[in-house]
C-alpha cells in the first residue's frame, strides 16, 4: 500500500533535486492524481523529441511537475481552490 502525502498534507516537501527524487515524489503520492504517470509520458516525449544540445524542454518539465507537488503539499491549497470554484458559480449563477 502506498503512502498518501496528498491526503495527510504533510507541511514539508519531498527532496526533488534529482529526476529521481521527483520520480519519487511522484510515484508516493505527492502532487496531484495521475501526475506520476502524467510525467513519465511527457518526460519521454520530450527526451524524444529534444535536440541534445538543448533539454529545455525536460527542464520547463521538471519545473512544471515540482511546482504542482509543492502547490499540492500547500495547507491553504485546497481553500484557495474552494473560494475560486465558489466565485466562479456565484458570477455563473450556478450554486451547485
Amino acid at each position: 500500500m502506498t503512502a498518501d502525502p496528498a491526503g495527510s498534507r504533510p507541511h514539508h516537501l519531498p527532496p526533488m533535486r534529482t529526476i529521481g527524487e521527483l520520480r519519487a515524489a511522484l510515484t508516493m503520492g505527492y502532487g496531484f492524481p495521475g501526475d506520476a504517470d502524467d510525467f513519465e509520458a511527457e518526460l519521454a516525449r520530450e527526451i524524444n523529441h529534444a535536440d541534445p544540445a538543448d533539454l529545455s524542454g525536460v527542464i520547463r518539465l521538471v519545473e512544471e511537475f515540482r511546482g504542482r507537488i509543492a502547490a499540492r503539499q500547500d495547507p491553504g491549497f485546497d481553500a484557495a481552490v474552494a473560494t475560486a470554484v465558489a466565485e466562479i458559480r456565484a458570477a455563473r449563477g450556478t450554486d451547485r
